[in-house]
């Protein structure tokens, strides 16, 4: 189910209770949940996944992204995120919008947005339409 983006972050739609363990299991040592509570009826809430995580001995962290955009202040979280420790497993409902906060994050750390629009493209999926976003994120010399 999860894609791997490089060697340090997978992701992929939204993940149950139960697949917590799963990826523990796996070797994730971190999980990003980048999935609003309510945004579909049924899916487990933040804090489920986050009770999960705990007892799985795992990191958590919670970064909603709605359909409205991204923020400055979701991209540094993100990059806080990654920097912790990893391998990381980031989802959403489709694993679209944690791929997108990666690319952001992975421009404002100073990756060039050819590599990161390849790494995700490998995964399945396109970012070509944030390059210049990723770009102007990028470290000025």
């Amino acid at each position: 189910m999860a894609k791997w983006l490089d060697e340090t972050i997978a992701v992929s739609p939204q993940i149950s209770v139960e697949e917590v363990a799963e990826a523990q299991a796996e070797g994730i040592r971190t999980i990003i949940n980048n999935r609003p509570d309510g945004e579909q009826a049924g899916q487990p809430t933040a804090a489920e996944i986050g009770a999960a995580a705990k007892a799985a001995g795992l990191g958590y962290v919670h970064i909603p992204v709605d359909h409205s955009g991204f923020s400055m202040d979701q991209v540094e979280a993100m990059t806080a995120a990654l920097a912790g420790p990893g391998p990381v497993l980031a989802f959403c409902r489709s694993g679209t919008r944690s791929t997108y906060l990666w690319s952001l994050a992975r421009g404002a750390a100073g990756d060039e947005p050819s590599e990161i629009a390849a790494k995700a493209a490998n995964a399945g999926y396109d970012v070509s339409g944030l390059i210049p976003m990723i770009e102007s994120l990028r470290p000025k010399n």
